[in-house]
Order: C-alpha cells, then sequence, then structure tokens
C-alpha cells in the first residue's frame, strides 16, 4: 500500500494482530495515486455519492432503519470528505459509518475501522468487509488506539466522543488521557486534516461523572478539549439537535434512545 493511506497502531498487541489477521479482507486493493486521470481523487464528494452510499443495497436493514435519525446524508456532507481521503473511523462500533465512509471516499480512499477488540464480533463485520475492501480493521485494547503521523486526511467519531471521559472494565474502557489523545489525533492528520465529532449532548458538569451517568457530553468541553490541542473549530450542525431532550436521561433509556439532542463540529488542523 503506498505510504499516503499507510496508519499504524502503535504498541500493537496480540490481540490487535489476531483482529487484524481475522478481519482483514482475503484480497488486497491498492490505494493512493496510479497516474491516472480516470478517477477523480481529490474532488469534494458529491451529494449524488453521499447518496449512492446510503442507498448501497448491501447495507443491512438495522442500518436503514438508524437513517432517519443519523441524517447521514447531513453529516457525510458536513465531513467535507474528498475521494480518495483516509479517514479513522474512531469508535466504529458496528460499522454504521464505516460502510458510508467508505464509499463516500471511493475505491481510491481507505477507512481504518477503529475499536476496542473485545467489543467486536468478527462475524459482524465479515459481510461488510467483502463488500468494502477499502475498510481496514483495526481493533486493538483499550488505550492502544494510537494512529501514526500524518497519515489521515480525516478523524471521524460518532457517539463515541463522549467514551474518553468514560472508564468501564466490563466494557475494556481504561481511564484515558484525553489531551493525550487528541494530542495523537493533531500528529495523525495531515496539515488541513479534519476531525468530525457527532455526540450526545450534555448538561455542564463533570465530564467524567456524566460520561459515566448519562453516556453524553458538554459542547462547550469538547471546544475546550481541541482548543487546548491546537485545533481550530471550523463549523458547527445543528441538523440533529433537539429542543424536546432535557439532557437529564440515560441515552439508553428507552424513552429518549435513538431521538437525543445531538450536536456535530468540524475541528481543523491547521496549515496546507
Amino acid at each position: 500500500m503506498p505510504s499516503r493511506h499507510r496508519v499504524a497502531l502503535f504498541a500493537a498487541s496480540s490481540i490487535a494482530l489476531a483482529a487484524l489477521i481475522a478481519l482483514a479482507p482475503v484480497t488486497a486493493v491498492a490505494h493512493g495515486h496510479h497516474g491516472s486521470a480516470a478517477h477523480d481523487d481529490h474532488a469534494p464528494v458529491s451529494a449524488a455519492q453521499i447518496a449512492g452510499a446510503i442507498a448501497d443495497a448491501g447495507r443491512s436493514a438495522d442500518n436503514r432503519a438508524l437513517d432517519a435519525g443519523r441524517k447521514p446524508d447531513a453529516m457525510l456532507a458536513f465531513s467535507h470528505l474528498r475521494r480518495g481521503d483516509a479517514v479513522a473511523d474512531w469508535g466504529a462500533g458496528a460499522g454504521y459509518y464505516s460502510e458510508l465512509l467508505a464509499d463516500a471516499v471511493g475505491p481510491h480512499g481507505v477507512v481504518y475501522a477503529v475499536g476496542i477488540a473485545a467489543n467486536y464480533e468478527t462475524a459482524k463485520w465479515q459481510p461488510l468487509l467483502k463488500r468494502h475492501q477499502n475498510v481496514r480493521p483495526f481493533f486493538v485494547s483499550g488505550g492502544a488506539e494510537a494512529l501514526a503521523p500524518a497519515c489521515l486526511d480525516e478523524i471521524f467519531t460518532h457517539l463515541d466522543y463522549h467514551d474518553l471521559y468514560w472508564s468501564s472494565d466490563k466494557y475494556h474502557y481504561p481511564v484515558r488521557d484525553v489531551d493525550a489523545v487528541l494530542r495523537n489525533w493533531f500528529a495523525a492528520l495531515r496539515p488541513g486534516g479534519r476531525v468530525i465529532v457527532i455526540d450526545h449532548a450534555a448538561n455542564p458538569g463533570d465530564p467524567r461523572e456524566t460520561a459515566d451517568k448519562f453516556h453524553r457530553i458538554d459542547p462547550a468541553r469538547v471546544r475546550s478539549d481541541f482548543a487546548r490541542a491546537g485545533f481550530v473549530l471550523d463549523e458547527e450542525s445543528s441538523v440533529l439537535h433537539r429542543e424536546d431532550d432535557p439532557h437529564t436521561a440515560e441515552v439508553f433509556d428507552p424513552a429518549i434512545r435513538g431521538h437525543t439532542d445531538r450536536f456535530a463540529m468540524r475541528f481543523i488542523k491547521p496549515g496546507k
């Protein structure tokens, strides 16, 4: 794989290596520049290409059912993706956004699905990886999700940023140094690279207590975190905002699940 689309996880554990062997597609595909004018690398992803990603017939019925609440058309447009981008889907979950991002950046782009190995089920990922051979799974032990320098155009984190303030022995989430994580993200992006944060909004308060009790994060905390790390807030979106969520219920409460007030922010690493 050309160096433009090379990413590494530092201190890769045996768990990470096992996950890569188990999940990696059998057929490798090449990414990067090929000296051909036939493809549209680096062109902004169009509305039609986003619509095509969402309409992909291979997407599961469960994922399609989430579209109305998650509004992926608006969020992918907000991400300012380009064809051929290298993207890290941080906290990839079941791959809802991994496959959409993979279609959006196209066959000359790459999506690194980053997550904690113990929480991922190989069987559920196999169909996605067979259909999207530009998705690279990086499932590692909690706290080992360190990205290599200057390898990414975008880091995309959906409903997961608050987990940087959450810890759980059961789900293998260690206590994290949030500033250290963001320093790593800053280093991993090329100049001008983007971070997209979409998360459940919280009222002001201690971020670790809020994450533990509600699985939410105060938007003001996110802004201050990224400012300390050297990022510039480029834009915020209110597309997922809901006035009827008072931020006082856990996001998994059946009364609010899937209907929480959410925010979206786009941060930029300065430079060209």
